[in-house]
């Protein structure tokens, strides 16, 4: 106990010993947490930093990487790789052969345009033969003179080139000067090969396509100009280095002084980015903090010490007084003269303390119904696993129930509308839940309703069944139904119900019969009640995907540019289905809205994997037929607006738009080119340039894309078909469709006509 006939003395260790606890023990605390954490909290940042700068470079790399994989892709799918595969074996005399040949060349000296790409080659499985951009040769003259290789890894590099390959990296290997290379500045140098593999479905293709991958190029990439980065790699599945930078490729050692950081390669799984920090450097930040916190502390301990002596001596009277005052309010009888000094403030706080209590327990009575509430949810989701715990829970919040009484759990699923969803925010939901919730507890005036916001999205009702009362579950359903009417404009609503049960134990059992039963819902704009009788309905006729008609149909819709009669379609198959469920509706519309991406993607249309996305996520919000027909209408107009032509190109414009209208009749090029007042090579030559094939070839196409229609589409014969495309008859016609399509007019109809 302090004695006060020494009151400086006694107060100042009194303040000096609290401002110790209460403050510089804090101090010291953060400042040693401080220190400890700085390291790894630099670290951290360092790691994000570096972590940043790798990711950007292996972006750069990665992007590099799909650009060369789309380039490839673009050889391999070309219609000139078929063509020249027909007669890859025939005599080099052949006219034909040797302009698909360049033409191949002048592809891969395309392709080799890429700082990464240092050679490309086409290398045919079932011929002696390998093509780049400048030579064709056999294999054994090709890697011996022309692109030299060492025996043993020729051999691995052969293992590669057999089965199906998809972007596949082999591992690094040397490139000697070729011996006939007029270039004498050239010099060996190491790359990686990417093999790509065609046909591309192929266990035994027939092509390869080789391109060769600079490490130089790749160092240079991965190289990093911030100082606290020593060195950069990319290393391999294995954890072997593919290319390396800085002190790492200088071989420097890793010790406790130096971290790696490492991120993985978003275009080969097994490819990863690493980085080795200079620990010392970063830590330079660590070292500073520590001098700062013990000047820090010992100013702290000065300030402490002379704020302790200024208190005990010009606040030792206040103080006393205020502890004569604390004794005096323990006797509330006494009275006592009280100075305006620090107890009357503390008097006032703590009369303001006691408002608040009492202001706190109103707020805790008025939250008990959201407390129940809660006690319902967990109820329902079977949290309860004895009933003794669930008969101690319930007494602590004052929450009466019979444990024998019939239940039902209706589950009531409510969407909100996509065009409703954007301008709701979540305080304005919460109004309508609440809304809701008293229109429920009026519907059933003197029966006991409990509610629960289970999920985001349903809202639980438990009915306690009177043992006299005529309404049942499936007439509780229809006054919540009518409840849910006032609120159809802003979402759409069902009502699940589950099974009637006799025990507060199964409570959980009905919840989730009502859960389950929402799954027969339709895509309906008005309030669904699904029970039993619906579980019961036979769905089973109602096909949920495309059909391999439906699929051929819509893409030779896209061919043929009719965008109206597509949407049209789609409209149909929405009409057809409007009384399925909503699950089985949902997989139909993602079937076709995958399939005119894939029609889109047939015309090159230019859009992204994430304009895609977007597309699925806005269907797959869709709570009705309308919604999906606007959002089908959306979709349409997005990807299949009508092109308009350049002013340079558009006389060619309307020369394609006669070609598809008047495809069955006799387009000569004579017509076009006097039209276009130009001789009939420059027209042709022209027209290839602008349109991007021949003018035969290009009328061909045409006539082949109408031929498949009528195939798929009609009955007719193969001869009325051939007249009907523009041609004489079937012995013209069937040899010019077996070109382009692979089989016969019959045999095609055949395969693609029959639904799976």
């Amino acid at each position: 106990m302090i004695r006060f006939h020494k009151p400086r003395i006694a107060l100042f260790w009194q303040f000096f010993a609290k401002y110790f606890v209460l403050f510089l023990i804090p101090v010291i605390v953060a400042i040693t947490f401080t220190y400890i954490f700085v390291v790894r909290l630099i670290e951290d940042d360092a790691r994000d930093r570096n972590d940043i700068v790798m990711r950007n470079s292996s972006e750069q790399i990665d992007n590099a990487f799909s650009s060369i994989q789309t380039d490839m892709i673009r050889v391999l799918s070309d219609s000139t790789l078929r063509s020249f595969l027909q007669v890859a074996g025939d005599s080099p005399e052949n006219q034909q052969r040797n302009e698909w040949l360049h033409s191949l060349m002048d592809q891969l000296d395309k392709i080799m345009v890429d700082d990464l790409v240092s050679n490309a080659y086409i290398y045919l499985a079932k011929y002696d033969l390998v093509i780049d951009s400048k030579t064709d040769s056999g294999k054994e003259y090709y890697f011996r003179y022309k692109y030299p290789i060492a025996p043993s890894e020729r051999d691995n590099l052969f293992l590669h080139l057999t089965g199906k390959k998809t972007m596949y990296f082999t591992k690094a290997y040397r490139v000697d000067v070729s011996p006939i290379s007029p270039d004498t500045s050239a010099s060996p140098h190491t790359v990686i090969s990417t093999v790509m593999s065609y046909p591309f479905n192929s266990a035994d293709p027939d092509v390869y396509l080789v391109l060769d991958v600079k490490q130089d190029t790749l160092r240079e990439q991965i190289s990093n100009s911030e100082d606290w980065i020593i060195g950069a790699a990319i290393t391999d599945g294995e954890g072997r280095p593919i290319v390396q930078s800085g002190a790492m490729a200088a071989g420097a050692g890793i010790d406790n002084k130096k971290a790696v950081s490492s991120i993985p390669s978003s275009f080969n799984d097994s490819w990863r980015y690493v980085s080795v920090v200079d620990l010392d450097k970063l830590l330079q930040p660590a070292r500073m903090i520590r001098m700062l916190s013990l000047v820090f502390l010992g100013f702290f301990l000065v300030l402490g010490s002379g704020v302790s002596y200024y208190l005990s001596r010009r606040l030792y009277a206040p103080i006393l007084e205020i502890k004569r005052g604390f004794a005096t309010y323990r006797q509330p009888e006494a009275t006592v003269k009280r100075e305006a000094n620090d107890f009357d403030v503390i008097k006032r706080f703590s009369g303001m303390l006691i408002s608040e209590n009492n202001q706190l327990s109103r707020l805790v009575s008025g939250m008990v119904p959201m407390v129940q509430e809660h006690f319902v949810g967990k109820l329902l989701l079977g949290e309860f696993q004895d009933e003794a715990a669930l008969t101690a829970c319930a007494k602590e919040i004052d929450f009466d129930y019979d444990p024998t009484a019939n239940r039902t759990v209706l589950c009531i699923e409510f969407h909100y509308y996509s065009r409703v969803q954007e301008g709701q925010t979540e305080t304005s939901k919460s109004f309508l839940l609440a809304e809701l919730r008293d229109s429920i507890r009026k519907a059933f005036p003197g029966m006991a309703i409990w509610l629960s916001h289970t999920k985001s999205d349903i809202l639980a009702c438990v009915l306690h069944h009177a043992p006299h009362s005529d309404i049942g579950s499936k007439e509780a359903a229809e006054r919540i139904k009518l409840c849910l009417q006032p609120f159809a404009p802003f979402y759409k609503a069902t009502i699940g119900i589950g099974r009637t049960v006799g025990s507060i134990q199964e409570l959980p059992a009905s919840y989730d019969h009502a859960l389950s039963m929402l799954r027969y819902k339709g895509m309906l704009p008005e309030v669904e009640i699904c029970g039993e009788e619906r579980e019961r309905e036979d769905r089973s006729g109602w096909d949920s995907f495309l059909s391999v008609q439906e699929v051929n149909r819509i893409f030779n819709l896209c061919k043929s540019r009719e965008y109206d009669s597509l949407l049209q379609s789609t409209y149909a198959l929405l009409d057809a289905g409007k009384h399925a469920r909503a699950s089985e509706m949902k997989y139909l519309c993602s079937d076709v809205l995958n399939t005119w991406i894939r029609a889109a993607e047939y015309e090159k249309t230019d859009f992204s994997i994430a304009f895609y996305s977007k597309l699925f996520d806005r269907l797959s919000r869709c709570v009705t037929v309308d919604e999906i027909r606007q959002t089908f209408r959306d979709i349409h107009e997005l990807m299949f607006r009508p092109r308009q032509p350049h002013d340079r190109t558009r006389p060619f414009a309307e020369i394609l738009a006669y070609i598809h209208r008047h495809y069955a009749e006799e387009l000569s090029i004579e017509r076009f080119a006097q039209q276009m007042n130009m001789s009939v090579g420059h027209f042709s030559r022209t027209f290839k340039g602008e349109v991007g094939e021949k003018y035969v070839e290009y009328i061909a196409k045409v006539r082949m894309d109408k031929a498949k229609q009528y195939l798929l589409e009609t009955d007719l014969k193969i001869d009325e078909i051939a007249e009907k495309v523009g041609y004489w008859g079937r012995n013209s016609f069937i040899p010019i469709f077996r070109k382009y399509e692979g089989v016969t007019p019959a045999k095609y109809r055949t395969l693609y006509s029959s639904a799976p």
